[in-house]
Order: structure tokens, then sequence, then C-alpha cells
């Protein structure tokens, strides 16, 4: 199962030094909801290695904001604390496993 980001938990989380994947969703978004179960697949697949979560951005506004985060689902990556991708609109679980392996 993803991890549920919030605004207090998700900047401990992104400093945290692991791989860090944020999915910026919201529950009215037909490509969000679509999605959703390929980050609990890849949430699961790559365990303790990553931290993979969802942040609604209808609840939470702080991460959101700081990111421009204009369209969703945006998926964004981090490693080290720092922000080193971004990807907008609908991903195929491939895709979020290659880009992860990729950042490993």
């Amino acid at each position: 199962m993803a991890f549920k980001f919030t605004d207090g938990n998700v900047k401990e989380c992104i400093e945290s030094g692991k791989l860090v994947l944020i999915d910026c969703w919201a529950t009215w978004c037909g490509p969000c909801v679509r999605m959703s179960p390929i980050i609990d697949e890849v949430a699961e697949e790559f365990g303790d290695k990553a931290i993979i979560g969802k942040y609604n951005v209808d609840e939470e506004t702080d991460l959101s904001a700081q990111y421009r985060i204009m369209s969703i689902p945006t998926l964004l990556f981090f490693k080290d604390g720092k922000l080193v991708d971004r990807l907008a609109g609908s991903q195929s679980k491939a895709t979020l496993e290659a880009k992860i392996n990729s950042l490993l």
C-alpha cells in the first residue's frame, strides 16, 4: 500500500535521504484514480528501497504550492532531499519502475 503524504510528514520523508516518489492527486481526477492501483503496486514492489505514496492536493496544500502543481496527476521524484525529476499526466507501471530503478 502506498504511503499517505501530508503537509505534516512530507518534509521529513523528503529529507530522509531515500528516494521519494510523491503522486499528487485528487479524488475527482479520473486519470489520478486510474493510476492509484499502479502507485500501490509500485510501492509494494520497491518496499523499503523508496518511499512511494500519494499526496491529496485537495486535503493538503503546502507541497502543491511549493512545487507549483498546476495539473494532476503530477509525480515528483526526490533523492537526497532534492527534487530530481517530475512527470505530469498518467504514467504506465513500466515507466515508473524504469524511472525509480534509474534513480536508485
